[in-house]
């Protein structure tokens, strides 16, 4: 695929930049940014329909989106889960009922969303999951389902005000069998608990989601009843797209600081080091290029395989980043500021944030040996991995 930028592209690069550039005055909160990106038409770019207040842009407008927003340093999304993995899966398997209801408040950022896949027993083997949901008879409103369980890992869970549930619906069931995908309302005090989990960085973005008798409609299973595993692989198709190339803007910024950093410390004159810091800079490219491959349609064979080859490209690439980046600090590297007294609790700086995060990179998202056995059996066509002892 050619992927220059043409006039109209560049045109719409401009009205993004200046968009950003009067709208991020007075840094706003994460929320109320969420609700001026909404106003603007900014979110839903990517959808595959229109006609739920997003403007629709073509995959190189998109590219040039992602790319202007990660360089005006702009605010994290607090609203990607919902534009970037619920919308596509609603528009693949909702009902029109559906789409009708959830696709306008995503689009126009009045209500956030969480993913509720992971389980203490079941992360990268999402198969496992434990969680029940049962028709309920016990004298709560008709057409509702019982939801019992506990997910982990629920990124955003303390803001969303809607989490999609993969949960059994199906007693006895194992394995993909017996599993559906629900859409779960957040406020329901005593039925919906979430605890932060205090994480490596000091930062609690992960979260525990308890569920007792939380109810969800049965209007709001997604895919119908029992064929959950399908819609949540069609799901995890959609994670990495166009973001990835956001994503390593955000990389080579980081990068670029190790490597100033490197020069004022004098450690690049270390050949060893040296060769590490051509090495992340050569492989950045390379992960460009990629992502560029597989957006345009000529990644792996059928495209089964391509977005565990991105994860695994940049979880192991800011991982070793994250080691350098206190390499090339030395000692000061292992210390915390020089006024202890204006700085507590402890913060980290940049570098000791970058270490301490991304040593999570090639595990959360599917590890990186989740990530070879998909590319094994779904792209090569090896033989699947047996299961279960011997």
């Amino acid at each position: 695929m050619d992927f220059a930028f043409g006039p109209e592209d560049e045109d719409f690069r401009r009205e993004a930049r200046a968009w950003l550039e009067e709208h991020l005055a007075g840094a706003p909160a994460r929320r109320d940014w969420e609700r001026e990106l909404g106003r603007g038409g900014w979110i839903g770019l990517g959808w595959a329909e229109d006609g739920y207040g997003n403007r629709r842009a073509d995959l190189t407008r998109q590219v040039v989106w992602a790319e202007e927003y990660a360089r005006s340093k702009a605010p994290p999304r607090s609203g990607h889960i919902g534009e970037n993995l619920l919308a596509p899966t609603l528009i693949a398997h909702g009902s029109p009922e559906q789409k009708r209801r959830f696709l306008p408040p995503v689009a126009r950022g009045t209500e956030l969303w969480c993913q509720g896949y992971s389980e203490p027993g079941a992360g990268s083997d999402l198969a496992g999951v434990r969680t029940a949901a049962v028709r309920d008879t016990g004298g709560g409103p008709p057409g509702t389902y019982r939801i019992t369980g506990q997910k982990i890992w629920t990124s955003l869970a303390h803001e969303a005000d809607w989490c999609f549930v993969l949960a059994r619906t199906e007693a006895g069931s194992t394995r993909h069998h017996g599993l559906s995908f629900l859409l779960v309302p957040m406020d329901q005090p005593g039925r919906i608990e979430v605890r932060p989990i205090r994480q490596l960085t000091g930062t609690s973005d992960f979260n525990e989601v308890f569920f007792d008798g939380a109810l969800a409609e049965a209007g709001h299973v997604v895919g119908g009843e029992g064929n959950g595993w399908r819609v949540a692989m069609s799901l995890l198709g959609f994670e990495r797209g166009v973001s990835t190339l956001a994503q390593q803007i955000g990389f080579a910024e980081e990068l670029g600081r190790v490597l100033r950093t490197a020069a004022a410390t004098g450690a690049d004159r270390d050949p060893v080091v040296r060769e590490r810091l051509v090495r992340l800079w050569a492989e950045l490219r390379t992960m460009r290029w990629n992502a560029l491959r597989t957006l345009g349609g000529s990644g792996s064979p059928g495209g089964a395989g391509a977005p565990s080859v991105a994860k695994l490209l940049w979880g192991g690439w800011h991982r070793r980043l994250g080691e350098v980046a206190v390499l090339v600090r030395g000692a000061a590297a292992a210390v915390g500021p020089a006024d202890w007294s204006a700085a507590l609790p402890y913060e980290l700086d940049a570098a000791q944030h970058l270490f301490l995060f991304s040593r999570a990179d090639t595990i959360y998202g599917g590890s990186d040996e989740i990530q070879r056995t998909i590319i094994a059996e779904r792209a090569l066509g090896l033989p699947k991995e047996p299961r279960g002892r011997p």
